[in-house]
């Protein structure tokens, strides 16, 4: 009989509505050991918000991105490719193209998460950090078409919301000009404390209530991420020095300002920052920012573990 201790090589490719990512890993019944991880901008969600329907480009682009990652991780010896789409897929009326496309091209069924199903997962892959077993957490998870914000405890989640609230989406909405005008930053705000309060604020004070006070706070996503090695001028991916960094919120605050007040020329010469985000990072950092406001966080450490490694263990 195999021990749950005994690791087995999978993959999950996550398609997301800025980008398709590759995690393949070996796996036990509580640890994540990464092998490889690669990333490709599709933005799935391109042009999605104005009639809720994928573009013909963006459904070929993400299903040729799926076939070449999943026949990576047959290469790298992955036993099991199991392929996740979040809130592009979730809301498009036409779904079901993105999943033809993906199955002809690589052969392969997606699962649409739920935003509750997805919250859960970036969460628990957040806990896959040895460090915080048994801690309460409060993790938020940006992407490119929601945000998900999650309380528990390492194997227990009490909380859990998916909000429509997401980098791609935010711009797409907004459409600011380049650089942006003070007026579109504060618009930009206003819209995030907006969706935080209505969406929140009463169930989250529930919760809350029956939650240890000073929980630890992570960011995970694509975002923050990005943000952490643009916060270390890294030119490589280094897990180990972007989980180092911990955000205040005027850090956070003085980010937002500065992207903001850059045309997207500029904005791609900043270390750490891949050129293709360049347009893109100004919304995602604008709603970590108001997250943390929202939350009263004067620490939001950083995690690069979230939904690809919640989607291996649970």
């Amino acid at each position: 009989m195999t021990s749950p201790r005994t690791p087995h090589r999978r993959a999950v490719i996550d398609v997301g509505t800025n980008s398709v990512k590759l995690l393949v890993a070996d796996v036990t019944l509580d640890s994540v050991e990464p092998i490889c991880e690669f990333a490709s901008q599709t933005r799935l969600g391109s042009q999605l918000y104005s009639g809720m329907t994928l573009s013909d480009s963006a459904i070929t682009r993400t299903a040729k991105a799926v076939t070449a990652f999943a026949s990576k991780a047959r290469e790298l010896g992955a036993s099991e490719v199991r392929v996740i789409a979040t809130s592009a897929a979730r809301e498009a009326s036409n779904a079901d193209a993105l999943a033809a496309a993906i199955r002809d091209s690589a052969g392969l069924e997606i699962a649409i998460l739920e935003g509750d199903t997805e919250a859960e997962l970036a969460f628990y892959g957040v806990a896959t950090d040895p460090k915080l077993e048994g801690k309460p957490l409060i993790v938020i998870d940006v992407g490119g078409g929601s945000t998900q914000v999650t309380l528990g405890y390492a194997t227990t989640v009490i909380f859990t919301k998916s909000l429509q609230l997401g980098a791609v989406r935010l711009l797409e909405t907004l459409n600011p000009p380049d650089p942006p005008a003070q007026a579109d930053l504060d618009r930009c705000r206003s819209m995030i404390r907006s969706v935080l309060s209505n969406g929140l604020k009463r169930e989250l004070s529930k919760a809350l209530a029956r939650f240890p006070a000073n929980p630890e706070s992570f960011a995970s996503g694509g975002t923050a991420s990005v943000l952490a090695a643009m916060h270390l001028g890294l030119t490589s991916f280094d897990r180990s020095k972007i989980e180092s960094v911990a955000f205040s919120s005027a850090d956070l605050a003085q980010w937002v300002e500065r992207l903001w007040k850059l045309p997207v020329k500029d904005r791609r010469l900043i270390s750490g920052l891949p050129p293709e985000r360049a347009d893109v990072i100004i919304t995602g950092v604008a709603i970590l920012a108001g997250a943390a406001e929202f939350f009263g966080i004067n620490k939001l450490r950083v995690s690069t573990r979230g939904l690809r490694f919640g989607a291996l263990v649970r």
